[in-house]
């Protein structure tokens, strides 16, 4: 249709050129000066049918859903995201809440945590099973014979006893140990073989920078004899080139264990260990009653 004023007469040709700068992305003021189009009667049926121009602006809030996306993607956190692109955490969530959430990833510090419970509860089912074993042994061994405690007694004293040599004739008994588990277990020894207390002499030795007055009284204690049955403590001289590991309240240094009157008893000793050997090299079925 034409216009009755002679420069919109070819209206036809001024909308397709219109419609073009429109889709070009021209504003409209941009479009009326650039087509000398000063009614807007006539600007609007040129662009009639044509989007409003903020559709086709490029937004700059889709290159920031976008990149929040492709963030999200790569298990960026909200807080992460807003840190890198400035924008909100609500916009955030509206722009990659369709996405999956990413798998959390833990710092050095949670993961070491982490780990280290895991350790922690893996020793402590090698402990419980290590102490369920231990109980069970020790349910199995039951009561000794005379028979029993005669011959480990003999293994023990032969492993911590002095022991005589041709060249060095000694046949004194004198038991070492630390471990009051084997003075318990020698001292019921020797009640069997009928060695009275009143025979033991008993003598603390120990590292001079430890609790010597407690080692002495913890000894005292353990093996119920008078402090006048113990010789003077000996004391081991600190060498500060060694790192001494036998530290702490636990440490209480070793005790000795010396009979007196005591040859005849270290060669019924002797002799017996030279029977267990005997005894256990020989073939089964040859051991004589």
């Amino acid at each position: 249709m034409a216009h009755p004023h002679g420069k919109y007469a070819d209206f036809e040709g001024l909308r397709e050129r219109a419609v073009a700068l429109r889709r070009a992305g021209l504003s409209r003021r941009q479009i009326r000066d650039r087509l000398h189009v000063d009614n807007n009667d006539i600007l609007n049926r040129l662009l009639e049918g044509e989007p409003p121009e903020w559709t086709k602006r490029p937004n700059a809030k889709d290159d920031l859903r976008e990149r929040a996306r492709e963030l999200r993607l790569q298990g960026w956190t909200y807080d992460q995201i807003q840190v890198e692109l400035g924008c909100s955490k609500s916009s955030i969530s509206l722009w990659v809440r369709d996405l999956p959430t990413p798998e959390r990833k833990r710092s050095y510090n949670e993961a070491a945590a982490i780990a280290r419970r895991g350790w922690e509860a893996k020793l402590r089912i090698r402990d419980e099973e290590r102490q369920r074993t231990k109980e069970a042994a020790e349910q199995a061994i039951g009561k000794l014979s005379p028979r029993e405690l005669f011959i480990l007694g003999v293994g023990l004293y032969w492993a911590e006893g002095g022991k005589d040599k041709p060249y060095d004739r000694r046949e004194n008994v004198a038991f070492v140990n630390s471990d009051p588990g084997m003075i318990k277990v020698f001292l019921a020894w020797l009640d069997l073989m009928g060695v009275e207390r009143e025979r033991l002499r008993f003598t603390v030795m120990i590292h001079e920078t430890a609790d010597v007055a407690g080692a002495e009284q913890y000894w005292a204690d353990f093996v119920g004899a008078d402090r006048s049955a113990f010789h003077k403590t000996t004391l081991k001289k600190h060498n500060p080139k060694t790192v001494r590991k036998n530290v702490g309240d636990a440490y209480r240094g070793c005790l000795v264990i010396k009979v007196l009157k005591g040859a005849d008893l270290y060669r019924r000793i002797e002799g017996s260990w030279y029977g267990i050997v005997l005894g256990a090299t020989q073939p089964v079925g040859e051991m004589s009653d």
